[in-house]
């Protein structure tokens, strides 16, 4: 059986966007964990005045429970945002590089030049302080104002991450522009530079291909994909836009169905995941969370659904 390790970020890409109490934040990781997920992007280490929802991400970090071989994870955008993320003990804290040169400079007041200038300067500050540096490659296919982006015109960009040392990516359609097509061409190329094993996939789901996505990924044997509880997720600059991850208990019910091995608990992701649609106030996506898993046994299915009988 192949496996694939899940990271979810809904703890980040959720509450950068749409308020939640910090008793709330702690429970969304809490109950990832639980369910099994070994990956968590907790919250991310940047300007609390641009992103007011993330100001508490040290108290998160402080309170989360810690299970034995579970990586506790965030975003950076700077050397303060790695300092205040080795202090709260994070295990991964990836740097948030745009592939998008309008977006970089809007975003962070940088180029993609010196973007990687920066990213350099932390990887070497991040030696022996227990926390690994790795980055995100956003809008790695394209957006979020310009058309899809093919493989070949990210090479310079992923050759320049080789040079400084940086071999942790995380690859992410950010606007849900690719196709399990693209999907394939792109990581395929990529791991031409980098490993396979060094690459993660964000996958989100803003036009419905998602879950597709998450079989291409599987069939060519990646081992770590990036979702999102329940679909959630935004961003501070697109209010109301549809800027979710694909629904973490959707892509684990499609690899358990495809023989692929999450490690994951299907039933505590749903019941985590009907929780927090909740919080949320009852608008994310998915489909597994409202159907229930397929049933593996005879004494797993719902007995009120009942059977058929035409009435006569």
């Amino acid at each position: 059986m192949n496996t694939v390790r899940i990271r979810d970020v809904a703890p980040r890409l959720t509450f950068q966007a749409q308020p939640a109490t910090t008793e709330q934040k702690v429970e969304l990781v809490d109950r990832l964990t639980a369910a099994g997920i070994t990956a968590v992007e907790v919250s991310s280490f940047v300007r609390p005045d641009l992103v007011p929802g993330l100001a508490d991400a040290a108290e998160v970090f402080a309170r989360v429970q810690r299970p034995a071989g579970v990586s506790l994870e965030c975003c950076i955008g700077n050397q303060s945002g790695l300092v205040r993320a080795v202090d709260a003990g994070a295990h991964k804290a990836s740097f948030l590089l745009s592939a998008d040169e309008e977006f970089s400079r809007n975003n962070t007041g940088r180029s993609i030049d010196e973007s990687l200038a920066v990213l350099e300067r932390l990887r070497a500050e991040a030696d022996g302080t227990g926390t690994t540096v790795g980055t995100y490659l956003i809008f790695a296919w394209g957006g979020p104002l310009g058309t899809p982006r093919r493989p070949e015109d990210l090479e310079p960009l992923l050759r320049r991450l080789r040079e400084i040392g940086v071999d942790d990516w995380i690859l992410a359609d950010s606007c849900g522009y690719a196709s399990p097509v693209q999907i394939r061409e792109t990581v395929a190329f990529a791991a031409e530079i980098n490993v396979m094993d060094k690459l993660t996939v964000q996958v989100h789901d803003s036009r419905g291909m998602g879950v597709a996505n998450v079989a291409e990924l599987a069939r060519m044997g990646l081992r770590n994909i990036d979702t999102s509880l329940a679909g959630a997720g935004g961003h501070p600059a697109v209010p109301g836009a549809r800027a979710g991850g694909v629904c973490t208990e959707d892509a684990v019910q499609l690899l358990e169905r495809s023989d692929v091995d999450t490690g994951v608990d299907l039933n505590a992701l749903i019941d985590a995941a009907n929780w927090f649609d909740e919080i949320l106030g009852g608008g994310e996506g998915g489909f597994v969370r409202r159907t229930g898993a397929v049933p593996r046994t005879a004494a797993d299915v719902d007995p009120r659904r009942g059977a058929f009988a035409w009435s006569r």
